[in-house]
């Protein structure tokens, strides 16, 4: 908590921190703009794990071709609040291609169900049948 005080986001009147809201617009009180601490990275990706997906063993959930796949499908569950980790597959480990080659996506075992569904293709939507237009050489006879 900061000990700056709140102001009204209307109007901009200062409050002590035991008011929520302001009594002339009745907009609930924020802290000044500025006054958070900025946060890392490794903060900011923290924040967004779900704590009943971070539970258990790793357990493999993915295969990606290279390092950069391996990354989005990473970014792909962190937004599902899953957390993961990469590994090189077993069989290439060549020095001097470190970000080549395939990996592994790792997931604690409470986590996997919902990452193998946030990694499943979409369903195929059901659409009716287009039926073909009438070939306007058959009716010129």
């Amino acid at each position: 908590m900061s000990d700056k005080p709140l102001i009204c986001p209307d109007c901009g009147r200062d409050y002590p921190r035991s008011e929520r809201f302001c009594v002339d617009c009745e907009m609930p009180l924020v802290y000044l703009p500025g006054s958070e601490r900025e946060m890392s990275e490794r903060q900011r990706k923290a924040r967004k794990i779900k704590p009943q997906y971070a539970e258990g063993q790793l357990v493999k959930v993915a295969y990606a071709n290279n390092q950069p796949e391996a990354e989005l499908i990473e970014a792909l569950l962190l937004e599902e609040g899953i957390p993961s980790l990469t590994r090189r597959s077993g069989g290439f480990d060549v020095p001097d291609f470190l970000a080549a080659g395939p990996r592994d996506v790792l997931v604690p075992e409470s986590g996997a169900e919902a990452a193998r569904e946030a990694l499943a293709p979409p369903a195929a939507e059901a659409t009716a049948p287009v039926e073909a237009a009438p070939n306007s050489s058959d009716d010129a006879g």
